[in-house]
């Protein structure tokens, strides 16, 4: 159980008590603006995420990806657990919660190769949801301009899948061939 902790502001949130309160928009935001770019309250955040049962995990997500966002500095040192994490069966919004973080943080080079088997693996599972393969696609395409010679292995794939993808992902599909190309 975590501490009732105070943010800079003086208000007070248990942090697990409040994911497991409900599963809302409006709550994912409460616990943003409550942990905003607090290292402390971000790492409790991490905790509960890391040791909570199933559902507090896929709950803390969402407010996870969003604090990445707006905070990317505060992951910096969570990227190896993350990446570590998506070896475990995962609720697919878990999948597509911390696959979205990584579109918009840095990632060190000693992480990339694994974060992009991770992926290559998720972008041509037959059974992956299009929002896990859109962001494995951006994560890919994000990796690829640090190691150019990655979009070797990756046009090709991208390429195979036009023909079989749904209107959902065949933008983003276009979109990143084309920026391939241009690398």
């Amino acid at each position: 159980m975590q501490l009732t902790e105070k943010n800079k502001s003086g208000f007070s949130m248990n942090i697990e008590k409040q994911l497991a309160a409900e599963h809302s928009k409006k709550n994912a935001q409460l616990i943003v603006d409550y942990i905003g770019d607090d290292p402390f309250l971000f790492k409790e955040l991490i905790d509960v995420f890391a040791e909570g049962d199933i559902r507090l995990t896929q709950r803390g997500s969402w407010p996870l990806s969003l604090i990445a966002e707006a905070y990317p500095a505060l992951v910096k040192k969570h990227i190896g657990f993350l990446i570590q994490l998506l070896d475990k069966p995962l609720h697919v919004a878990v999948k597509r919660n911390v696959l979205r973080l990584f579109q918009t943080v840095d990632i060190p080079k000693k992480e990339m190769g694994s974060l992009a088997d991770k992926c290559f693996t998720y972008l041509q599972s037959r059974s992956e949801p299009i929002a896990v393969k859109a962001f494995a696609m951006t994560v890919l395409y994000k990796i690829c301009l640090k190691e150019p010679d990655l979009k070797n292995e990756l046009i090709p794939i991208l390429e195979d899948m036009l023909p079989f993808s749904s209107s959902g992902i065949l933008s983003r599909l276009n979109k990143t061939l084309k920026q391939l190309k241009k690398l």
